[in-house]
């Protein structure tokens, strides 16, 4: 019975530790670049993009560079906040013992 009072406790701990990082995510900026930093894209832990800046030189650039260097730029911020998030919950999750391959639902 100890150990099921232990693993209740942990869990609750756990939970704590997950809502603080979420909470921390919605705050941490993370800029992603393309176009030798000409485009930049930032966006919060969580994905949502705050900001776009455009170098005026590319202003006179054909429409379809334009768009596909934003994509690249959002992507780049994506892959950036995707690997924080990793590191983050590594973090959290370093006591636990999970078997290879487990991915939380977020």
């Amino acid at each position: 019975m100890r150990n099921i009072g232990n693993m209740m406790k942990q869990a609750q701990d756990m939970q704590k530790k997950m809502e603080a990082m979420q909470d921390e995510l919605n705050q941490t900026e993370i800029t992603g670049q393309s176009g030798a930093g000409m485009v930049t894209v930032t966006v919060t832990g969580k994905g949502e993009v705050r900001n776009i800046s455009i170098d005026d030189s590319l202003m006179s650039e054909e429409k379809e560079i334009l768009e596909d260097l934003i994509v690249a730029g959002f992507n780049d911020a994506k892959t950036k906040a995707d690997a924080h998030i990793a590191e983050e919950t590594q973090k959290i999750m370093g006591g636990l013992n999970l078997p290879a391959g487990f991915k939380l639902p977020f």
